[in-house]
């Protein structure tokens, strides 16, 4: 005879078998799916940059203080964090959330579309969710309200990350200030110093993925990025004598030339990969004037670290000597933003399970990582870290041209915010079943 027992979903109680008895999750995460659309939308149409998510901020805390949640603020700015103390004793986990969105136009169309503007360096620019942070704070914050209903089954501690400026700030120099905002500037000011989470999990909506499906990898999930900035400076001179004077543009050519043959003949390939990519050049000012100074903004990607840190080591190196070779002089300037973001591999395998149930089924291991970044990493250097990618659009859509993040045209898929919220819920109540374990290998990782 099966013993009967009860369970809690949003303040009712409800009668089932112990078979049943992990439905009460999935039925809590659909339960919440209008609120957590709700509040996306809002937040959508609503969009903030980067350390000026101050409605965001206010919002974040006034829900989280209604589900009973205590509110910790002071954190980067905008920063939140929201702490749930379960009814049994257990570790202390964390959830992290995004909120900051980008300065473009939305195209879009949607009912709910953003026509905001602010100011972003200086400048009056449009404000659009184009990476999808709206959905990752509504559906954290719909993870909230069904972990704070139902902390009774809860073992340990949940703190709840709410966090600015991943796309960089708005207010500041993201290339001389990057520790001033996002992940490292919530580390830097304390998130975590009240209490302290052994492990975090995070999330990030993908368009071309179907709505409703995870995938995810263990190791090397997204690159990392350090940013690249070059001055070269000659001697101006007519454009009709350049043996006169020393020309920085061709000797800037040069550069980017030889850039390349660091990844191509000074990276070892066999153990990942790396890019240096050069986006921004600005120089001179007529087409018979051979300019005194070039400069230029690039960014240096891989997915690892031997590879990164050997990148960082030669571009001075090329670029001091390439200058020489043509008598002009050169100042290289690179700025860390994100190391490579890593999955860490006793919990990616002991939360396999999870993923499969939160997503009934419709898990893929991915063969690759994926080529963008993420400041999460930083996170992941304190503690074992899991980061996931959701799928965006809708399962009857061509997957390949669904418009990516980043893009006027990106849309999210509001059916696939309960996923996310019972993917966050599932880390929280399966982590502890594994927590010595993945302890035990991090100690002897570090």
């Amino acid at each position: 005879m099966r013993k009967i027992v009860q369970y809690a979903v949003m303040g009712l109680t409800f009668a089932s078998s112990p078979l049943a008895l992990a439905d009460w999750v999935k039925d809590a995460a659909q339960s919440v799916e209008g609120k957590t659309i709700q509040l996306r939308q809002h937040i959508h149409q609503h969009p903030e940059l980067g350390n000026m998510e101050f409605e965001t901020s206010k919002l974040v805390q006034k829900e989280l203080k209604s589900y009973g949640i205590e509110v910790k603020t002071g954190f980067a700015k905008t920063g939140v964090i929201g702490i749930l103390k379960g009814a049994k004793p257990g570790p202390v986990m964390a959830l992290r959330a995004d909120m900051d969105a980008l300065p473009m136009q939305e195209k879009t169309n949607l009912s709910f579309a953003s026509q905001v503007k602010a100011i972003y360096q200086g400048k009056e620019s449009h404000v659009m969710h184009a990476c999808g942070h709206d959905a990752h704070t509504a559906m954290l914050l719909g993870a909230a309200k069904v972990l704070a209903e139902n902390k009774a089954n809860i073992a340990g501690t949940v703190v709840f990350v709410f966090q600015p400026a991943e796309e960089g700030g708005a207010d500041i120099d993201n290339f001389s200030q990057g520790d001033q905002i996002g992940s490292r500037k919530m580390i830097a000011d304390g998130a975590f110093k009240q209490v302290k989470p052994e492990v975090i999990f995070g999330l990030h909506v993908i368009a071309g993925i179907p709505s409703g499906h995870l995938h995810y990898k263990s190791g090397a999930i997204l690159n990392s990025a350090d940013n690249l900035r070059i001055s070269v400076n000659g001697q101006q001179v007519h454009g009709s004598m350049p043996w006169a004077g020393r020309d920085p543009i061709v000797a800037s050519a040069q550069m980017i030339n030889n850039l390349q043959s660091i990844i191509s003949r000074r990276t070892d390939l066999t153990q990942g990969m790396g890019v240096v990519s050069i986006g921004h050049i600005q120089a001179g000012t007529a087409g018979n004037i051979i300019p005194e100074q070039v400069s230029m903004l690039g960014t240096i990607r891989s997915n690892n670290e031997s590879i990164r840190e050997n990148i960082l080591k030669t571009i001075p190196q090329v670029v001091e000597h390439t200058a020489a070779a043509h008598e002009v002089k050169a100042q290289v300037e690179i700025a860390a933003y994100a190391p490579v973001t890593m999955n860490d591999a006793t919990l990616t395998e002991a939360m396999t399970a999870t993923l499969k149930q939160a997503a009934n089924g419709n898990v893929k291991i991915l063969a690759n990582n994926a080529s963008a970044s993420e400041d999460f990493a930083y996170y992941g250097k304190l503690m074992p870290s899991l980061f996931v990618f959701l799928g965006a659009t809708p399962a009857h859509q061509d997957m390949k041209k669904a418009a990516p993040n980043h893009s006027p045209y990106f849309l999210v898929d509001d059916a696939t915010l309960k996923t996310g919220v019972e993917s966050h819920v599932r880390f929280i109540l399966d982590y502890p079943k594994v927590a010595s374990q993945v302890q035990s290998a991090w100690r002897n990782k570090i």
